[in-house]
């Protein structure tokens, strides 16, 4: 019994996907269908239902009555032959999450277009992704790792999965793309690109990318060195201004600023080009890390309300750690380029005030309400599980290096995961046995390979909102930490919005001078004692009047707050803006062991 669907971009310019979904057998109490409310990776209730602007059913030629019985919910009445149910997705969200439709392309994630059958959900999945009539698809070509039934690589055709969760764990990119393939491990990985990119290097992106693939492979398979999957696709859409991924089973979409990418006959490894690799390294991580071993709660999604866990720390946070440590260990970036990025993510934690306020056990269960909608108040009230997590890896490998003299990482502690709960689980999902794991189980295991409990750790660190002690860790492994500011700069403890021709607040840290003096989020400033302040990097912007005033000195601040005008007496307090730096010791071995923070752990270099 099978789930037919056809799509095909019906109207490039109204951005709208026809949908028709044929169910041959329906529940004799009249078929249920449902859309998704959120997708997998992105924890955040988005409606999807909501860009369904018209749908209809038939069966055997006759018009059957749909009831919406919720916001993503529809019940047709009972019928004794095949339904056939006909809709519109409007489709104009240029991100990684939903479906986007016009005539330079089309994108679509399964959760945005393919209603779920209720009851059938194991049933097989088919897909005719139809070529659009429009003539300027002519030469559009189809971009996916759902499996081939009746069409070519590439190819306008049938598609086909296993599952309703299968079918929509395979986005499709369709339109004119450059591609280019490569192989890791015998397996075939390739990349496309979709938008305008004069001159982009192809060949470059594809080397670096199969170093970094080869890598994650050796770690998890440091025998076999095959990944778990039999084709792997990173799908990129390069923009004026964008950036962001989503992971899936066998693929990742990505979205980056066009100059990210290299230009041909120009071999400089530019910051924006490792921000871009370190973007596809981390979603290519999470085919191991989140795809098949995941939190308990994740095993079976509910798609329809929230999921909670308290885990996003360590399956965001430890890919974000990996992500720029496999770049290194690959040999596409240096060591002094790694020790710049992980510095940039110890400061941007240490710049927060809301990591005082919450752990990264707390950020990860209150993703759905706090990290997905932040404010004008968030950097004093949240802390990212991506970055602190990432730290809190790091402290893990280093804690665990140190318990173990060097013959244990964190390396082991994914390979246990691996093999406990990651490698057969799509096998067992069919049968209806997955499993994920729960946090106690993560410390147990952890324990084990440090051979003592580790309980002090997880309630500092992860259930606690306590700074990691890399300061203490770090000299140990041939690496120091430097207080790299050299002058006491005043400042108002504000960050400027870049969005506004003006001197807007967007934020007001909590403590700061512009706190204790009154200002708040939203004040436009409009002049500093007496002296008007133009926009950010103007000859009078904020930053360089205030360079002229010592810390302590008192001066008054003229901003309006929504269209009244108010005087604030402001006493500057020195720039809190964390500059540490992480820097090699010099003296006699510690090269040897600084190289133990970028080299793999014995098993995955097969020693």
């Amino acid at each position: 019994m099978s789930i037919y669907y056809t799509i095909t971009a019906q109207d490039l310019v109204g951005h709208l996907f026809k949908v028709s979904l044929t169910v041959a057998h329906t529940a004799p109490q009249g078929q249920e269908f449902k859309l998704p409310a959120w997708i997998p990776g992105s924890y955040m209730l988005r409606e999807f239902a909501r860009h369904i602007v018209a749908i209809s059913a038939h069966s055997n030629g006759e018009k059957v009555t749909l009831t919406k019985l919720d916001k993503h919910t529809w019940k047709a009445e009972p019928v004794k032959h095949a339904l056939t149910v006909d809709y519109l997705v409007y489709a104009w969200d240029l991100s990684v999450r939903s479906a986007h439709l016009d005539q330079t392309h089309g994108f679509f994630n399964g959760t945005s277009v393919f209603l779920r059958v209720l009851g059938q959900e194991m049933s097989d999945h088919i897909v005719d992704i139809q070529k659009p009539a429009d003539p300027v698809c002519k030469r559009w070509q189809v971009a996916t790792t759902l499996r081939l039934l009746k069409a070519r690589l590439y190819g306008f055709g049938t598609y086909r999965a296993d599952n309703y969760d299968e079918l929509i764990d395979h986005p499709v990119e369709m339109g004119e793309f450059l591609k280019i393939g490569f192989t890791v491990s015998g397996v075939p990985h390739e990349f496309v690109l979709t938008g305008r990119v004069p001159n982009v290097d192809l060949e470059r992106i594809a080397t670096d990318l199969g170093k970094i693939c080869a890598h994650q492979i050796a770690l998890f398979e440091p025998k076999t060195r095959q990944p778990p999957v039999e084709r792997y696709l990173f799908m990129a859409l390069a923009v004026g201004d964008g950036y962001g991924g989503l992971e899936h089973r066998s693929s990742t979409a990505l979205i980056c600023n066009r100059s990210d990418l290299p230009v041909k006959g120009n071999n400089e490894t530019s910051e924006a080009y490792i921000n871009f690799l370190g973007l596809c390294s981390h979603e290519y991580f999470h085919t191991w890390n989140v795809k098949r071993i995941k939190p308990d709660v994740f095993a079976r999604y509910d798609l329809q309300q929230e999921n909670y866990t308290p885990l996003l720390w360590f399956f965001e946070g430890v890919t974000s750690y990996y992500d720029d440590l496999m770049l290194v260990r690959s040999g596409v970036i240096n060591e002094a380029t790694y020790f710049g990025l992980v510095s940039k993510n110890l400061n941007g934690v240490l710049s927060g005030t809301g990591r005082h306020r919450q752990s990264v056990a707390e950020s990860s269960f209150d993703a759905w309400s706090k990290y997905y909608r932040q404010d004008e108040n968030s950097p004093n009230a949240i802390v990212s599980y991506y970055t602190k997590g990432s730290l809190i890896a790091l402290t893990l490998d280093l804690t665990i290096r140190r318990a173990t003299g060097g013959k244990k990482s964190l390396d082991d502690l994914m390979r246990l995961l691996w093999k406990s709960f990651g490698r057969d689980f799509y096998q067992l999902a069919l049968t209806g046995q997955q499993s994920g794991i729960t946090g106690q189980q993560i410390e147990d295991l952890t324990g084990q390979l440090c051979g003592k409990k580790m309980t002090g750790f997880f309630d500092l660190y992860v259930r606690g909102t306590k700074d990691v002690p890399l300061a203490a860790l770090l000299p140990e492994f041939g690496v120091e930490l430097i207080n790299q500011r050299k002058v006491v700069k005043p400042g108002l403890g504000v960050k400027l919005s870049r969005d506004s021709a003006d001197c807007r607040l967007a934020q007001v840290l909590a403590g700061g001078a512009a706190h204790s003096g009154g200002l708040s989020a939203g004040d436009v400033i409009i002049a500093v004692d007496g002296l008007r302040v133009s926009a950010m990097d103007g000859p009078n912007s904020l930053n360089k009047l205030l360079a002229r005033y010592r810390v302590g000195q008192r001066l008054d601040v003229h901003a309006f707050r929504r269209d009244e005008l108010m005087t604030f007496h402001v006493t500057l307090q020195a720039d809190a803006a964390p500059m540490w730096g992480l820097h090699p010791v010099a003296e006699k071995g510690a090269g040897k062991k600084r190289a133990l923070l970028a080299r793999p752990s014995k098993a995955q270099s097969g020693k």
